[in-house]
């Protein structure tokens, strides 16, 4: 089922503040997809999912390679599961990041310590589609 990331039901926005993980996938530059584990959040004002990283991370280089490019991240809890897509920038900024740690803290723990190597990859979603 599609949802309209403008319209989210009060399940839907409960689903995406509750503690599960999820798999962030992109795609490298011979288009084969990178899947990994990863915590998000969801910024339902903004429309941001947000993963923190560090710059030597994979994913981190990816898309600092790329420029950005085009993301889904997917949460499943046995039947329930939402995918949220969209075009995926990483960042430095250091309010940027702390924007991302904060919000990380408040879902699931306060993470390690990455100084200046602390990244935050944001994804404009612009595509929600699931079973929440």
């Amino acid at each position: 089922m599609a949802f309209d990331p403008n319209n989210l039901s009060d399940e839907v926005l409960k689903f995406l503040s509750e503690r599960h993980l999820a798999t962030l996938t992109l795609l490298r530059p011979d288009g084969t997809p990178h899947v990994t584990p990863v915590g998000f959040t969801w910024d339902d004002e903004a429309k941001l999912a947000r993963v923190i990283t560090w710059d030597g991370s994979n994913k981190a280089r990816l898309l600092s390679a790329s420029g950005g490019g085009q993301a889904a991240v997917c949460q499943v809890d046995g039947g329930r599961w939402l995918t949220l897509e969209g075009l995926a920038v990483v960042s430095g900024d250091p309010d940027r990041a702390a924007e991302g740690v904060k919000r990380y803290a408040q879902r699931y723990r306060q993470p390690k310590e990455r100084g200046a190597e602390r990244r935050v990859i944001e994804i404009s979603v612009d595509r929600m589609m699931g079973r929440a």
